[in-house]
């Protein structure tokens, strides 16, 4: 119990990985058009505009990985008091934003890579946490 409550951020931190990726990771499978068409027009005239479909399919791909290693890292975490499997779900969700924020410049989008840089600090306070 005492490592549950010297943990409590680590937890809330991977649950709001489990959130933020598993949902963006869920939302381009059921809606994988809608995506392909928006991020088509985003990424017009740009160097990344002919691989669209390519990167959306990485980005899926790596979001239900992250949310679900996340997952499975609260489990890891509680049972077996190892915060290996959080530190590598955090830097694979880490790795994934630093993609996102890519592109978001490359589009020119400054808005939308500003709101990446607030999901990137939590992410990085948690891999703070769980080296500490």
């Amino acid at each position: 119990m005492d490592n549950f409550i010297s943990n409590i951020p680590v937890y809330l931190i991977l649950v709001f990985t489990i959130i933020t990726f598993l949902q963006s990771g869920l939302d381009k499978m059921m809606n994988w058009k809608g995506n392909y068409e928006w991020l088509t027009g985003h990424f017009k005239g740009t160097f990344m505009g002919g691989m669209v479909s390519l990167l959306l399919g990485i980005i899926l791909v790596l979001e239900i990985i992250t949310g679900l290693m996340a997952l499975a890292a609260i489990y890891t975490l509680y049972a077996n008091e190892d915060p290996t499997l959080a530190l590598r779900s955090l830097v694979l969700a880490a790795v994934t934003l630093l993609m996102l924020l890519f592109g978001q410049r490359v589009a020119n989008d400054y808005a939308g890579a500003f709101t990446i840089v607030g999901y990137f600090i939590v992410i990085i306070f948690g891999v703070f946490l769980v080296t500490a």
